[in-house]
């Protein structure tokens, strides 16, 4: 026979893993499939940590190097694609233009995007790669190429 404290420790830990497989956005049923999405999504988080820490570092020794206002650059990849993020404090007119060249040119399809071209330029960009030309393009590639389209627009900007 189960014990009134039993039921309530039962339904607590079944409360709790609700709330786990609630917030690591996990379908499972089974409380260890719940485990082991948990356990997995905390990996993501861990490997997105990384990256962004990485970014950092780059993005401080940029800035050490006198180019405060350059935009930051994250290429972060997906299951199905890129996430690009490109920010700068500044205003960059044309610059939008530029990086959707530097993505037709690498095969990528924005498949979502939010753009702020006002007082500062933000650019957050979803896109998959075009499988019919049969490459794959790395996220090192992606970065690349945006960073170098980003210094053909200064370069570009600054002489008008």
């Amino acid at each position: 026979m189960v014990s009134k404290e039993q039921k309530k420790a039962s339904a607590a830990l079944h409360e709790k893993l609700q709330l786990l497989r609630s917030l690591t956005n996990s379908h499972a049923q089974r409380e260890t499939s719940i485990i082991l999405d948990a356990a997995k999504y905390i990996q993501e988080l861990k490997q997105k940590v990384e990256r962004l820490n990485q970014d950092v570092e780059t993005t401080g020794e940029t800035s050490r190097h006198g180019q405060d206002s350059w935009p930051e650059v994250v290429v972060e990849s997906l299951e199905t694609g890129f996430l690009v993020n490109i920010y700068s404090d500044k205003s960059c007119p044309g610059l939008l233009v530029s990086i959707l060249e530097v993505f037709d040119e690498l095969g990528l399809h924005v498949m979502e995007a939010r753009v702020s071209c006002a007082d500062s330029f933000r650019l957050e960009a979803f896109g998959g790669e075009n499988n019919e030309s049969g490459e794959t393009v790395d996220t090192h590639a992606v970065k690349h190429a945006v960073t170098d389209a980003i210094r053909n627009w200064s370069q570009t900007y600054d002489a008008n």
